[in-house]
């Protein structure tokens, strides 16, 4: 049995609902935890205060994963195809800083790995891709009810509108990546 090798990659691409929901499909992704970084508000932000806009924070994911069963450049490659990678400060109707595209890179290496494939795939784009590649910080995790969210209400209608559409790209593009 191949040793794990265990990982931590920090995104965002617009509301954490959708990219949580798409990385839970993942083949290697350990865990998945919703939450907030790359603000300024002193102590731990809420929902409330993410979703002003003032605090500065992303809506992120906070994933471990077996880089021996999915690298995190196949992770990105993911990520970028599941949102929109050009769209600066919103995906769809969710508009504000929080819902910036965003990789949070750990170290060096994931730094490098996340300009490469954003170098690489954005010829396949009309307009230049905005996400940003900046150190992690502080990681906040976020409410209870924000956790799983896709998958406790799939029925409700941004989730069948938004997420599930979301996924049918995913099982298509990348089969054999998936659960």
């Amino acid at each position: 049995m191949e040793q794990k090798n265990i990982q931590i990659a920090t995104i965002g691409g617009g509301c954490f609902w959708c990219t949580e929901a798409v990385f839970q499909e993942v083949k290697g992704i350990e865990t998945i935890v919703s939450g907030y970084t790359g603000g300024t508000a002193p102590g731990v932000p809420t929902y409330r205060e993410i979703c002003s806009g003032l605090t500065g924070h992303a809506e992120v994911i906070q994933l471990t994963f077996d880089a021996a069963v999915v690298s995190f450049s196949e992770i990105l490659i993911m990520f970028m195809a599941t949102h929109d990678p050009t769209a600066l400060n919103r995906q769809g109707a969710d508009v504000g800083t929080q819902y910036r595209s965003v990789i949070f890179y750990h170290d060096e290496i994931q730094k490098q790995t996340a300009e490469a494939v954003v170098k690489e795939l954005s010829e396949y784009y009309d307009a230049p891709i905005v996400t940003e590649i900046t150190p992690a910080e502080t990681f906040h995790k976020a409410e209870a009810e924000h956790q799983n969210y896709y998958r406790q209400n799939t029925q409700q209608g941004y989730c069948s509108y938004v997420i599930t559409p979301k996924l049918t790209k995913l099982r298509k593009l990348f089969a054999d990546k998936l659960k």
